[in-house]
């Protein structure tokens, strides 16, 4: 049959390629096919697999080659309501309109064809579903008439018909489907409940289904459970006190969020005469997580912990992440210490990694870091009760503010792009509702500590790649020219003079955001260079980090939360600690690597995807109750549909076409709708909105426009 089969795939490209571009029929084909031995079956088989592989498609006249019917092979991406994106096999995302969608699912594997573009992505339309793939999604239970139906959260406007109850709903509960049963549309497919999760109104349910939904577990098998648990009882033993560098009587101390309980990294800083001693200081977690344990492997599979409003999944049990390896003040920690000297301009001038044990002084919090830091800058008196917290620690905390400073500075010179995100802090009330939605800022404890684990991360990657072992590098590839040609086109014609280059370098971006720093749609920009950059991801290969202007680069200062790191302490504790050969660490840690890298990777897209939705629930529980309420943002992304308001506390909503009075609009494909070729909304405008929607079970928060836009210039 396998033979038969491939003789058959032989015949098929033969007798298409002879076509000349025009279909065949089925039947004809098959006859035409089928030799001395015939068999429906193989034949069938043989479509299917052709089709699968990319090379053959199928449309109302028959079969013909994908080439000669402009057609490609592509994987469903995700689905919007009125939207969607498919992957070709070179990883571009193209954008398709949900009537060109053809009731297409997220994991599908599809045949489409490119569509004259229109935005910033290019656009298609799917025409064949080769083979389906993932059918489950969320959505809340409605009524229409008599019949129960499903209303997708993201999949689609439309009501969906259920045809099969496996548990017991009401109508509002947020739900998981499945379709039982598919048609030309969505709106066709017919579902069958799968489980309920509560009342579709409460953010908590919606992020709850979103954990689900992404196969993020939130509790931990009893096995790993038993293992953290030994390991806590543990606790530090005397003999492997004794083994390492006890750095007990140093000033050392975390400095981080008030609500963090995982405490990863503590810091150190001394001056010299000729420069400068940095001790960053990080949870040994790889002395109790062992390799091939049950919590080594349960660690890799989460990836990473995720954190969304005021909660944590955490990669490892609460004995380990909140206890025993947690670096708690007042408390002894085994640690793995980075140890530099920096010369007084802030060059890294040597290195070593030590297995420690350490106590912090305190638990620094980086809000009473920068209240103290605003107060000796503008000469006033540090309150009692920080004076007491933080006695002693006042001198080191001026200093490491004086090296975080020099650090920046080196980081500028570097022409490192200074980007920001607007990033959310929420606030929960004790029934878990969202009461407030605030953006987080910046100061500069925040970014002494950054500064810091850049240094530390640094000196990681380096000790790897001159002793050429195997390793997990934090990498980040130059951005694509397409996007960077996007980028220059975009920026120009908001009337920023973009600098002149042929190859794009790290300095260019900067001085971009540099010319459009004090400019109100700054914020704007800002977000267009983000984008326009490669995504980060891990690599066992040191392919350096655009972004950071750095060759050598990894995440060696938080294995509490992030398994890359765990993985590098593992094979830097075996160079360093157990001085063993590279020859040893590369039959050893090879494979490990690239398995890890690349699980990580996958994992921590998930993980950002799952924050930023789930943040997105909360967010929208939160507008519910300013409904009808008029506030002033700024347009930061246009597209056919609409475009999107983003206000000063971070809040985005959707402001959609058919909203807009006085259309129709013509979209320009890259950031303004405009009429009778005049712009009249873009990114950058400023412009006031009325909260018109918010629906905590999607996310989705939409705007309407109160008057005139306001252009910015």
């Amino acid at each position: 049959m396998a033979e038969l089969k491939e003789i058959y795939k032989k015949r098929i490209r033969s007798q298409l390629g002879q076509a000349g571009g025009r279909a065949i029929a089925y039947r004809k084909l098959y006859a035409g096919c089928k030799g001395r031995k015939p068999s429906a079956a193989a034949f069938a088989g043989a479509v299917a697999e052709l089709k699968l592989e990319g090379v053959i498609t199928e449309n109302k006249s028959g079969l013909m080659l994908c080439s000669a019917a402009g057609v490609f092979r592509a994987t469903v991406s995700r689905i919007n309501k009125t939207f969607g994106f498919i992957e070709d096999e070179e990883g571009t995302e193209i954008f398709v309109p949900g009537k060109f969608l053809l009731g297409s699912m997220p994991g599908d594997i599809v045949m489409a064809k490119l569509l004259p573009q229109r935005g910033e992505l290019p656009e298609g339309e799917v025409v064949e579903i080769v083979k389906e793939g993932f059918s489950e999604f969320t959505g809340t239970v409605e009524k229409d008439g008599k019949t129960i139906c499903v209303r997708p959260d993201t999949l689609a406007k439309e009501l969906m018909i259920v045809s099969e109850i496996n548990v017991p709903v009401r109508v509002g509960d947020k739900v998981l489907a499945s379709v039982s049963r598919r048609g030309e549309r969505h709106s066709e497919h017919r579902v069958r409940i799968l489980s309920a999760f509560g009342d579709s109104r409460k953010a908590s349910v919606s992020a709850e289904a979103i954990l689900y939904t992404n196969g993020v577990e939130t509790e931990f098998p009893e096995e790993v459970l038993k293992e953290a648990r030994l390991a806590e009882q543990r606790g530090l033993p005397q003999e492997e006190i004794y083994r390492r560098l006890d750095l007990r009587d140093s000033i050392i101390f975390t400095i981080d969020g008030a609500d963090t309980k995982d405490i990863d990294d503590a810091v150190s800083v001394s001056k010299t005469e000729t420069g400068w001693e940095l001790g960053v200081h990080i949870a040994d977690v790889s002395y109790y997580v062992k390799s091939g344990s049950d919590l080594d492997k349960n660690a890799m599979e989460r990836g990473t912990s995720i954190y969304y409003a005021n909660k944590v999944v955490p990669m490892l049990p609460k004995e380990l992440s909140n206890g025993i390896c947690s670096l708690n003040p007042r408390e002894d920690r085994l640690a793995f210490s980075c140890l530099m000297k920096l010369d007084k301009e802030g060059r890294l001038i040597s290195y070593k990694f030590s297995k420690s044990v350490i106590c912090s002084r305190v638990k620094g919090v980086y809000s009473e870091l920068n209240t103290m830091l605003d107060c000796i800058k503008r000469g006033e008196k540090i309150s009692d009760t920080l004076s007491e917290k933080y006695d002693g620690l006042i001198d080191t905390i001026l200093l490491m503010d004086e090296l975080a400073a020099i650090l920046t500075e080196n980081k500028l010179k570097r022409g490192a792009p200074q980007l920001e995100t607007s990033e959310a802090k929420l606030i929960l009330d004790e029934n878990d509702v969202c009461t407030d939605v605030i953006k987080r800022e910046r100061g500069r404890s925040e970014l002494i500590i950054e500064e810091f684990m850049l240094m530390a991360n640094t000196a990681a990657a380096r000790l790897a790649r001159e002793n050429l072992v195997p390793f997990v590098y934090r990498v980040h590839e130059d951005p694509s020219p397409d996007k960077i040609r996007e980028l220059v086109d975009i920026v120009s014609r908001m009337g920023v003079a973009v600098p002149q280059f042929t190859n794009v370098k790290p300095k260019h971006l900067a001085e971009i955001l540099e010319k459009t720093a004090d400019m109100p749609f700054a914020p704007v920009v800002n977000n267009m260079v983000l984008r326009s950059m490669a995504k980060a991801k891990y690599s066992d290969e040191p392919l350096g980090h655009f972004g950071l202007v750095l060759e050598d680069y990894a995440h060696f200062t938080s294995p509490i939360r992030r398994y890359p790191d765990l993985a590098i302490h593992r094979i830097l504790t075996d160079l360093c600690y157990n001085k063993q050969t590279p020859e040893y660490l590369q039959k050893r840690y090879a494979g490990f690597a690239a398995e890890a890298s690349s699980q990580s990777s996958e994992r921590e897209l998930i993980a950002m995807r799952v924050e930023r939705d789930c943040d997105d629930c909360y967010i929208a529980e939160y507008m519910t109750g300013h409904i009808g309420g008029e506030f002033e943002g700024m347009i930061v992304s246009v597209q056919e549909f609409g475009f999107f308001v983003e206000l000063p506390n971070t809040v985005e909503g959707l402001v959609r076409v058919d909203t807009l009075a006085n259309g129709p609009y013509d979209y320009d494909g890259r950031f303004t709708l405009t009429k009778f070729g005049k712009p009249v909304y873009q990114v950058g405008n400023t412009i006031k909105v009325i909260c018109s929607g918010a629906n905590p079970a999607s996310g989705q928060v939409d705007f309407t426009v109160v008057g005139d836009c306001k252009e910015e210039n």
